[in-house]
């Protein structure tokens, strides 16, 4: 049939059909709740090409599934964990940071200990690869780290001014527009954690952008005191402002994706390498010739990760940890394979309560070596073996009598500590993090 000729029905499908094509992307990346407005709109727009297609094909299907698709992302479990971990941190933001905004003391320890949990279990939610679970948890963790830095700043950085009035007629306006930054500021955090459903980023900026303009147009030629007093001022407006533009950073991939963020992919460097190192080692017929440079290049490992640029991200911070965590824990294994081999050449008498604490150090460095290796969850039955063996040996430990001995005290306290970090390290392996 000529193009020109085609049925009207058929060119509505078609129209139809490209219309849902535009928003494809839009309902794959949704990372809202089924009450946001964007929910609703796109919700309102996939339901009316729906209802336009009377026969089932290939477009009705593909509407459906992105009807389907939309719903699952908003119900998503992880995705209600993280609004339900948000709502804890507005229920904190309310009890302890708005009276302090509103005239009250200084916000307190409590605060910044329940904010750091709060942050810490974000980062621990699960997003399985999922677009729109990694931009939900991004955008709820800028917006919160973004709170947890207004409230550092302000509580940190005390204005040397205000200066007297008297000084200059331009220190009054100074002075009056600190004291609108100020109520800004609290009005900023209230939005930012969604307290304040009369105010948007749009008026704020203008507002915002309003005092800078005020502060541009005052004379304060040949008055350094007063100068910098502005220039005070207006760094608190821009650092303001540059809080405002979360809301569309938060949509960029190379945000919210950080497999692309070239701080990650040092950490994934470093582990790469150090999981080199480790195959080399427990599969080596003689490792002890490839300890003290294994140590060397694991040191620098360390140091690299040191030099890794967390910026101000949690869930970089968290990798980084972990990183550090798994090549330190590669470094005690060689520690404890070195002093037990050193042992063997020392033919001494010695407490029994001592040799007892060796012998558990032993079992230990041939457990450890089987956690370095292992590659599972916490339902795997290796992971629940390797636990049960940790604990015999934390029990042996427990069993142990110094009978007085400080330096036999010293040792089963370490031979604990130890068993206590391996134990850890396996639940590090098996939790299933990701960032």
């Amino acid at each position: 049939m000529e193009m020109g000729n085609q049925h009207p029905s058929i060119s509505r499908l078609q129209e139809i059909q490209k219309e849902v094509k535009s928003i494809e992307q839009q309902v794959l990346g949704f990372s809202g709740l089924s009450d946001d407005k964007n929910y609703k709109k796109l919700e309102r727009i996939l339901t009316k090409q729906l209802f336009e297609i009377d026969s089932p094909g290939r477009g009705r299907h593909k509407t459906e599934r992105l009807l389907k698709e939309l719903e699952q992302n908003a119900n998503h479990p992880h995705r209600l964990e993280i609004q339900n971990i948000f709502q804890e941190a507005q229920a904190l933001v309310k009890e302890k940071v708005v009276p302090f905004y509103s005239g009250g003391n200084c916000v307190t320890d409590e605060f910044e200990e329940g904010i750091q949990d709060v942050i810490l279990r974000l980062t621990h939610v699960k997003t399985g690869g999922k677009v729109s679970l990694r931009k939900a948890r991004y955008h709820t963790l800028t917006k919160i780290c973004a709170v947890q830095e207004i409230i550092e700043n302000c509580m940190k950085k005390q204005p040397s001014l205000p200066l007297s009035e008297d000084a200059h007629p331009s220190v009054a306006k100074i002075n009056s527009v600190m004291c609108e930054v100020n109520k800004t500021r609290g009005t900023l955090i209230a939005l930012l954690m969604g307290m304040n459903s009369k105010e948007t980023c749009r008026h704020l900026s203008c507002v915002l952008s309003g005092l800078m303009a005020d502060l541009d147009a005052l004379d304060v030629c040949g008055h350094t005191e007063i100068r910098n007093y502005r220039k005070e001022v207006v760094e608190d407006i821009n650092q303001l402002l540059r809080y405002l533009d979360l809301e569309e950073e938060a949509d960029t991939t190379y945000a919210f994706d950080l497999g692309q963020n070239h701080s990650i992919l040092k950490i994934e460097k470093v582990l790469k390498r150090m999981r080199e190192i480790k195959t080399e080692l427990l599969q080596a017929q003689n490792p002890s010739e490839l300890y003290l440079s294994a140590k060397t290049e694991l040191q620098g490992l360390i140091g690299q990760l040191d030099e890794v640029s967390l910026e101000k991200n949690p869930c970089i911070r968290e990798a980084r940890r972990r990183a550090v965590i798994e090549v330190q824990t590669l470094i005690t294994y060689i520690d404890l394979k070195e002093a037990l081999e050193k042992r063997k050449l020392l033919a001494c008498e010695e407490h029994p309560s001592h040799r007892a604490v060796w012998d558990v150090l032993g079992n230990l460095s041939e457990i450890q070596g089987e956690v370095l290796s292992f590659d599972g969850n916490r339902t795997d039955k290796n992971y629940i073996r390797l636990e049960e063996l940790l604990t015999k040996q934390l029990l042996a430990l427990d069993a142990v009598d110094p009978q007085g001995e400080e330096k036999c005290k010293a040792a089963r306290k370490q031979a604990v500590k130890l068993a206590q970090n391996i134990l850890s390290y396996l639940d590090l392996k098996s939790d299933e993090w990701e960032y």
